[in-house]
């Protein structure tokens, strides 16, 4: 099993049943020493914001979240979703537990 943190779009019900073919069981969990900015993408209706988050090493910056249990397929199903403006990355939660989380590409 994976672990996945989720602070965005990650966590809404319809994208996870669009993108996993169910809903996804988790846990609320927090990242220390991180906050969230947004990005613009452009969709095919214009610009959208979406929620990105950045380190900043300050241990008072706190993410809020909630961590998943997923399987490995489900790991490269939320790298396509997330597509070239989002990066994998591995963070250690504030429950001590390691999990992928996505920050900007560039």
């Amino acid at each position: 099993m994976e672990k996945l943190f989720a602070y965005g779009t990650l966590k809404n019900k319809e994208i996870q049943e669009n993108i996993f073919g169910r809903t996804l069981k988790g846990t609320p969990d927090r990242l220390i020493g991180f906050v969230i900015n947004y990005i613009e993408i452009e969709e095919e209706f214009g610009l959208e914001k979406y929620p990105i988050i950045v380190a900043t090493n300050n241990p008072d910056d706190i993410v809020t979240g909630v961590v998943y249990d997923i399987s490995e397929k489900d790991v490269y199903l939320a790298d396509t979703y997330e597509g070239l403006h989002y990066k994998r990355i591995e963070v250690t939660l504030e429950s001590l537990q390691t999990a992928w989380a996505y920050i900007v590409t560039n």
